[in-house]
């Protein structure tokens, strides 16, 4: 599975961003997506992800109400809605495909695939 993400950019506060992340591969439905984000000096931290599994949703406190995963096994990819965009939500953001156990749903290192990153610039 290769993935390419997109849809980054620069965003004022309040504002709203929609990532998108394309696979290749007859098998995407059968991977669990999710995304993560890295911000200047910091460590890589989930974001939101969606189980093929019943296809449960899951978010980080911080971006829980703002952002939405969904993902559309038609056209091989997964999106990220962004509203209500803050300064912190600044970072590059990864696609990832994995096929996690529920516990390990939020830990980047059970996913196998990675994009390349988007970068998110949201100004105050």
């Amino acid at each position: 599975v290769q993935l390419q993400a997109s849809g980054g950019g620069l965003a004022q506060a309040g504002g709203s961003l929609r990532l998108s992340c394309a696979a290749s591969g007859r098998t995407f439905n059968t991977y669990g997506m999710a995304w993560f984000r890295q911000a200047p000096g910091k460590e890589r931290e989930f974001v939101a992800a969606h189980r093929v599994s019943g296809g449960y949703t899951y978010y980080a406190d911080s971006v829980k109400g703002r952002f939405t995963i969904s993902r559309d096994n038609a056209k091989n990819t997964v999106y990220l809605q962004m509203n209500s965009l803050k300064p912190e939500d600044t970072a590059v953001y990864y696609c990832a495909a994995g096929k996690p156990i529920l516990s390990a749903t939020r830990d980047s290192r059970v996913y196998t695939y990675w994009g390349q990153g988007t970068l998110v610039t949201v100004s105050s």
